[in-house]
């Protein structure tokens, strides 16, 4: 469990200059946790800040213990973290990087478990063909599946992901973000990612928090979180939202219902039928 208190962060010393403003939030243990905004709400900055990488102001507890009585070990075998940057110049091979995920269990002796754990999560994410490939000859998307990985290969129980399905194409999206659904739920994680994309977030998270301008607007269920009002004040967009058969929300801009008419393909507001389309 992840729990925020009061947290603030800024670069200057100006309150009206920080990018945090007294957050507070729990991500629960077991769930999925979902943190959107508009470019600029401070997701990335929230992240680094509880991995201690900036440096807040405010309580952040993890499993019930404030962070600051961990010690660094204690600290890193807890907490996996995931950065939006994958660019990666090293000169060795998939299944050495994501074997470094390990590196608090690593000694200069390579244990079988550390071999075994790392061609599991390999296989988990049906990556073995890129093993002995070396990191730098990989797509973007395939770096970011390298680092997932290597978040994953420790076994944390805390899970910081900060945009994962960037670089991936959409089959890849769904299939990384079932997996880390389910690895939340089998292994009890708590995970905490930030996500750009509104549908992928209602179809796989199990709370969502949304940020405006450093502060927690709402946190709640999917289908509290996406109604019209609040996307309309978020995101300054007009939208419908169609609820699909499994009760997760679809958020359809207004403007492309209006296109899609104008151009003959729907007769009325059919949002199923522009949910489908789009």
């Amino acid at each position: 469990m992840i729990e925020v208190h009061n947290l603030t962060f800024g670069y200057s010393s100006k309150d009206e200059a920080n990018i945090l403003r007294g957050v507070d939030f729990a991500a629960q243990t077991g769930k999925l946790t979902a943190v959107i905004g508009t470019n600029g709400a401070g997701k990335s900055t929230l992240l680094k800040t509880i991995m201690g990488i900036l440096k807040g102001k405010g309580d952040i507890w993890i499993n019930g213990k404030p962070v600051a009585e961990y010690t660094r070990k204690e600290f890193s075998s807890a907490v996996s973290y995931l950065s939006q940057d994958n660019d990666c110049r090293i000169n060795l091979s998939v299944f050495e990087v994501v074997m470094l995920g390990r590196m608090e269990a690593l000694s200069f002796r390579v244990k079988d478990e550390d071999i075994r754990a790392t061609e599991e999560v390999l296989k988990r994410l049906n990556m073995q063909e890129l093993a002995s490939r070396n990191i730098m000859e990989l797509s973007g998307g395939q770096r970011q599946l390298v680092f997932i990985a290597q978040a994953l290969v420790k076994e944390p129980r805390i899970l910081l992901l900060d945009e994962p399905t960037s670089a991936l194409d959409l089959q890849k999206q769904f299939k990384l973000l079932t997996l880390l659904k389910r690895l939340t739920q089998e292994n009890q994680f708590t995970t905490l990612v930030t996500l750009h994309h509104l549908d992928l977030a209602a179809k796989f998270a199990d709370e969502i928090i949304i940020l405006q301008k450093g502060e927690v607007y709402i946190q709640g269920k999917p289908h509290e979180i996406f109604t019209e009002s609040i996307i309309e004040e978020i995101y300054r967009v007009k939208t419908k939202i169609y609820m699909d058969e499994q009760g997760v929300p679809h958020v359809i801009p207004l403007e492309a219902i209006t296109r899609l008419q104008k151009l003959g393909i729907l007769k009325s507001h059919n949002k199923k039928a522009a949910l489908i389309y789009l």
